[in-house]
């Protein structure tokens, strides 16, 4: 029996969609894959899983439960439940209760990826705050004592000192506005591009000259 117009275009649809579907599928998965690999890379106690959860969410139309979470990624409950109190702990997930609702559910803190750009400038001040504590510390147990190798480390941490009271100094600067998350698209685009431009080209400047000092120095030492 011959097929009629609307038969032949039902056959020619199946393939397509089911085409799509893998598409789309694909497509997902980099995207889960890609931003799980990078968040367990910038995070230490974040592992892949959770960058895949802020992927989830980034990608959800709304909030999600975490037996929500637990099926799309195909992760136990206890699993989800440990990732999202990391992502928690980095400011880069909050927990929302919904009235009506007899779970919590999770979303991202702001949007993506300003959430990580804030999360990971955050996590670069403790870092900052930690060190700067730590060469006051190593210095004040060091004290005047004498000698050739308490000279040297007296210098090696006087240097870092140097060094992270600038980096304190340049975060005290920016206050609270780089306490959660940071439009860096915003921030960039409300500088105008001869500004913009000039500090690139100063930045690669000093960068340059840092190189050729190193090599300089490297070839020194090989002499």
């Amino acid at each position: 029996m011959p097929l009629n117009d609307r038969d032949l275009a039902t056959e020619q649809q199946i393939p397509q969609s089911e085409d799509n579907d893998d598409r789309l599928s694909s497509a997902v998965h980099a995207v889960l894959e890609g931003v799980g690999a990078e968040i367990s890379a910038s995070f230490p106690g974040i592992t892949r899983l959770g960058g895949q959860i802020v992927a989830v969410l980034y990608l959800a139309d709304g909030p999600r439960s975490m037996d929500t979470l637990a099926e799309e990624l195909g992760r136990s409950k206890s699993n989800i439940f440990t990732n999202l109190k990391a992502l928690e702990g980095a400011g880069i997930v909050e927990r929302r209760r919904v009235a009506g609702l007899r779970h919590d559910t999770y979303a991202l803190t702001g949007p993506y990826p300003d959430v990580i750009i804030g999360a990971y400038l955050g996590r670069l001040r403790r870092v900052v705050a930690d060190k700067r504590k730590l060469t006051q510390r190593a210095l004040m147990l060091l004290g005047d004592a004498p000698g050739p190798q308490a000279d040297s480390l007296r210098r090696r941490l006087l240097d870092l000192q140097r060094k992270y009271e600038l980096f304190g100094r340049m975060f005290s600067l920016f206050g609270t506005a780089i306490d959660g998350p940071v439009d860096l698209e915003a921030l960039l685009s409300s500088i105008p591009g001869k500004t913009l431009e000039m500090f690139v080209d100063m930045a690669r400047m000093t960068l340059g000259k840092l190189s050729r000092s190193g090599e300089s120095g490297g070839e020194g030492k090989e002499e």
